[in-house]
């Protein structure tokens, strides 16, 4: 692993199951992300999308191989350890918000702090809320909100704990297209002006081509990668990767 590498996976595989009724959701997987970029991850379904991003996030266990995120191996910490560098170094966001309804945007982004027993700075919250344009939103509550401002909810949370490495599991899914983009500008911001490392799941060729590096899985493994394309050659890739006979 080279100091670029915000995350570096080697001959990873996940099987679920036994003996007949085994199901390889990764397959021999390596490869190597570098810090401050932005990669992401298409492929049809099933092909093993969530299981890469849960595995190279420390959320599920690789049957076999190396999982490593800035510079610390993964495979043999504790249940403990591991929850300590996903608090300290991994934020999250998902397709579902998950946000608490009974609590304020404030509250909601300073929770993972208290989680880890820590008072969050007042500053500090206000601070990612500013980042995700909702300053002035600190003290509605998710119901006051919408689905676009509620994600943007979800990102400040993600970044309160001012992670080296986002991940983000189809975070424009449930969203407009107008909204869906300003998440998508902040995702990108996130890694050209702050050095984060944003790894995001999607099916849509317009998300992924916010990304530096598109990455597509079939069966588990990594089947080709594209760079610098835009939407239209996302999908043309993916449609052939569709068609291709298993």
């Amino acid at each position: 692993m080279t100091s670029d590498d915000a995350i570096r996976l080697s001959s990873v595989s996940r099987r679920y199951g036994a003996g007949e009724g085994t199901v390889t959701a990764l397959d021999d997987v390596s490869l190597a992300l570098r810090r401050g970029s932005f990669t992401a991850v298409m492929g049809p379904s099933g092909s093993g999308k969530s299981t890469l991003l849960q595995c190279a996030a420390g959320l599920d266990r690789p049957t076999s191989g190396s999982v490593v995120v800035g510079g610390t191996e993964l495979t043999g910490l504790s249940q403990r350890r591991l929850t300590l560098l996903r608090r300290e170094r991994v934020g999250f966001v998902f397709q579902a918000f998950n946000l608490l309804p009974s609590l304020t945007a404030a509250q909601n982004v300073a929770l993972p702090l208290r989680l880890a027993g820590r008072r969050p700075p007042r500053g500090r919250v206000r601070e990612a809320l500013r980042q995700v344009g909702l300053a002035d939103r600190a003290r509605h509550r998710p119901a006051e909100l919408s689905g676009g401002q509620q994600q943007r909810v979800a990102l400040a949370r993600a970044l309160i704990t001012r992670p080296q490495v986002l991940f983000a599991d189809e975070p424009t899914g449930a969203l407009d297209s107008r909204t869906g983009r300003e998440v998508l500008t902040l995702l990108r911001a996130m890694a050209d002006g702050e050095g984060r490392t944003v790894v995001m799941v999607t099916h849509d060729p317009v998300a992924a081509s916010y990304a530096d590096r598109v990455l597509f899985l079939v069966d588990g493994r990594v089947h080709d990668e594209l760079t610098g394309s835009g939407p239209d050659g996302i999908a043309t890739r993916m449609t052939r990767l569709e068609a291709a006979p298993c």
